[in-house]
């Protein structure tokens, strides 16, 4: 099939659409009606002699067909728009999308920023953050700076640095944390992670205790709820170097336990263009400078 026979609007409504599970909230991004989306969709399944969505009474799922099409319309419109968006007011930039845990960006990048921006100029760097579960694809990143194993099909991943877990908690709490053992009287706020408490208290040398309550889905929260005297939180506390520095909170034991690594992320198939190198190397090179 002639790509150029296509109806440009009717691709962009299709991705809208299936990105965002509903005509509807397509028609808003597009700025048109719910109407005229559905109306470019059919146009599109007519053209293209296949169905796209099952429409269901609670929303629209994709079929095999529409599976198969998204990501190549997702990459192909975030391509458009990041090139168009290198020419704004008259001059040429380079853009970069990086996300990133919220923990590394705050605890990490945000102090070294400035050093970067001296370095390379003409990149306009793009931060997303979120909690650890985007999608590089769908979410138009270059990189994303992750927390895990470093093992996510079809990506290649760089070793950053480790993040040793260890608990933290308010100044007028930790004077009374003599002993690990001691924390199994205090509330124990958790994150998504559930094991991590768990594996912290077997290096420690003690019985896991049974834990409910409190659970939150990012590092930053847990311990601005550490910090508030809600209760006590396991946390990458090299992140948080500077909240101890402050006495905001304090690490009560030297004890920690590794369950994984920040690691710079890109799908394999994204080739690197010239600012996610310079990116990249900046990067490595910073952490190595870190480690000495």
């Amino acid at each position: 099939m002639d790509v150029s026979q296509l109806p440009l609007n009717a691709l962009r409504a299709f991705e809208a659409s299936a990105r965002l599970g509903s005509f509807t909230r397509a028609g808003l991004e597009l700025r048109v009606t719910q109407t005229a989306i559905s109306h470019q969709v059919k146009s599109l399944e007519a053209t293209l002699g296949v169905t796209l969505f099952k429409r269901l009474p609670r929303g629209l799922t994709l079929t095999d067909e529409g599976h198969a099409l998204l990501p190549v319309l997702t990459d192909a419109f975030r391509r458009m728009s990041a090139t168009l968006s290198q020419f704004e007011e008259g001059n040429f930039h380079e853009i970069l999308t990086v996300g990133m845990v919220g923990t590394f960006a705050v605890g990490w990048l945000l102090p070294r920023l400035k050093t970067f921006k001296e370095q390379h100029p003409h990149v306009d760097l793009r931060l997303k953050t979120n909690n650890n579960r985007a999608d590089i694809l769908i979410d138009g990143l270059d990189f994303f700076i992750r927390f895990g194993d470093g093992a996510w099909h079809g990506t290649d991943a760089i070793r950053l640095m480790d993040a040793p877990l260890s608990p933290v908690c308010t100044p007028a709490l930790g004077k009374r944390l003599r002993c690990p053992a001691d924390l199994a009287n205090e509330e124990l706020l958790r994150s998504y992670r559930r094991d991590e408490w768990a594996i912290w208290f077997r290096a420690a040398g003690l019985e896991p205790p049974n834990l409910r309550g409190w659970m939150f889905d990012s590092s930053l929260a847990l311990v601005e709820a550490a910090a508030r005297g809600v209760g006590v939180a396991l946390v990458p506390v090299a992140m948080f170097a500077h909240e101890i520095e402050k006495g905001r909170i304090v690490q009560p034991f030297e004890i920690t336990t590794l369950t994984g690594a920040y690691w710079l992320t890109r799908l394999k198939s994204r080739a690197e263009t010239a600012s996610m190198k310079a990116f990249r190397q900046w990067l490595v090179a910073e952490m190595t400078e870190m480690g000495r």
